[in-house]
């Protein structure tokens, strides 16, 4: 089987210390977009969902992306290039990254072929944890994907 490389969007969201010593940011979340729309209406819905929490300028900040600079940000994703969208709350600074990219094909559990030994183990009705062995039972939290 063979599939092409389909080009997207790498998003993620960091935020870091603004007047601490500590001066690594920390990411808080990432999304694989397949489209520049889908890339840059992650940030407004990011933006529109915590605004009412900003303080004035941080505030001031975001809603002058989402009405005057989003427009730029969607034209630069569009040319293939990496946007960044950044305010500053009280001491943290949020940082939004969009990076072009090229996602590769992965194979789909209910396409791959099941090992034989995966049956054995549906045979003997092992007890599983609530949730069965998906995402939560691995460890990777209800959110993975």
């Amino acid at each position: 089987m063979t599939k092409t490389l389909r080009r997207g969007y790498w998003c993620e969201c960091w935020t870091q210390p603004v007047r601490s010593g500590r001066t690594e940011p920390t990411l808080l979340a990432s999304f694989d977009a397949y489209s520049a729309a889908e890339a840059d209406r992650w940030i407004a819905v990011a933006l529109r969902t915590i605004s009412p929490a900003l303080d004035a300028d941080a505030s001031d900040e975001a809603w002058t992306w989402l009405y005057d600079a989003r427009i730029d940000t969607r034209l630069a994703l569009l040319c293939r290039e990496p946007c960044t969208v950044t305010i500053t709350h009280a001491t943290t600074r949020i940082t939004w990254t969009i990076h072009p990219v090229l996602f590769l094909p992965l194979a789909h559990r209910s396409t791959a072929a099941r090992h034989e030994t995966s049956t054995d183990l549906d045979a003997m009705n092992y007890a599983r944890p609530t949730g069965g062995w998906g995402a939560t039972a691995c460890g990777m939290g209800a959110g993975w994907r």
